[in-house]
């Protein structure tokens, strides 16, 4: 629970946390910054990790002299390709192993080749997408891998999902970060982020409970 707790307070108060981490470490705040956003999309075990509202936040505090935004970017950067590449080939690289046997209850034949299907079909705009959904960013380079996305399209769609989640969220904190309306409620600004996020998740979880209905 104090775990928890503590979790979200970093969550709510990213401004005060990270304000704190740079005047503490100085240009090492790059490095920082480069590990949770690596950690968070390259490992499946720390999908809980800050991602959204970090940029925002990083953003804001470059606005403010606290660090370069052009550097802060492609540091992000960087951090979000590399993170889906290792997550891409963790799941490469597990997925024969975890489904070594085709009768085993762990594999299905035929889910694996519609997966694959649809990453070979579809999975570029699910890489896209998946940058801006908590959970979904962390799992998809994932799933595509164990899928065997061809890497190749894989790489180049990810670099594209990569530039436009860092760019867009980063600039909007840069611009509009320090606005006094916006730093006073950034706790809601950061909820609000959040919830924007997590948004779609919701209403295909609905869609399906509605299908499942029918």
């Amino acid at each position: 629970m104090e775990l928890l707790t503590a979790l979200v307070d970093i969550v709510l108060h990213l401004d005060v946390h990270l304000a704190a981490l740079t005047a503490q470490y100085g240009t090492w705040i790059y490095a920082i910054l480069f590990l949770i956003i690596f950690c968070e999309t390259g490992l499946v075990v720390f999908p809980f990790l800050p991602g959204d509202s970090l940029l925002f936040v990083a953003g804001a505090l470059a606005a403010t002299g606290g660090m370069d935004i052009w550097m802060l970017c492609g540091v992000l950067l960087t951090a979000a390709v590399l993170g889906d590449n290792v997550n891409y080939w963790i799941g490469h690289t597990l997925g024969p192993k975890v489904f070594r046997w085709e009768n085993s209850r762990f594999f299905n034949r035929k889910a694996f080749d519609k997966t694959h299907a649809y990453f070979e079909s579809h999975g570029g705009k699910t890489i896209i997408i998946a940058r801006f959904l908590p959970l979904l960013r962390t799992f998809a380079p994932f799933v595509a891998g164990v899928a065997r996305m061809t890497y190749p399209r894989f790489v180049s769609l990810d670099f594209l999902g990569g530039f436009i989640w860092i760019f867009s969220l980063t600039w909007l904190g840069y611009g509009f970060g320090n606005l006094p309306e916006v730093k006073k409620n950034l706790s809601l600004v950061i909820l609000g982020i959040i919830a924007i996020s997590l948004l779609p998740v919701a209403i295909g979880w609905l869609r399906g409970r509605r299908a499942q209905a029918v």
